[in-house]
């Protein structure tokens, strides 16, 4: 079955838009696919509310830096 697709036109930040066409050159990717799946990512994360990865990483390495700190505030 084939994914219905509709064109559209839009402006992109000159540098964002040089690094996803190399991202996707990079990738082997067509810069189509590259832009529906980024889109893609997105919404879905908006959707299902969950919290964005640099985020739960940078709490991962908070707790792993500042646990005895943290088990003392807790006190």
């Amino acid at each position: 079955m084939a994914i219905s697709r509709e064109k559209f036109s839009s402006q992109l930040d000159k540098e964002l838009l040089e690094r996803a066409r190399l991202v996707a050159e990079r990738e082997g990717l067509q810069f189509q696919s590259l832009l529906e799946a980024a889109l893609r990512d997105y919404l879905d994360g908006l959707e299902d509310e969950k919290p964005r990865r640099k985020v739960v990483d940078a709490l991962a390495a908070s707790l792993k830096e500042f646990d005895e700190l943290y088990k003392e505030l807790a006190k």
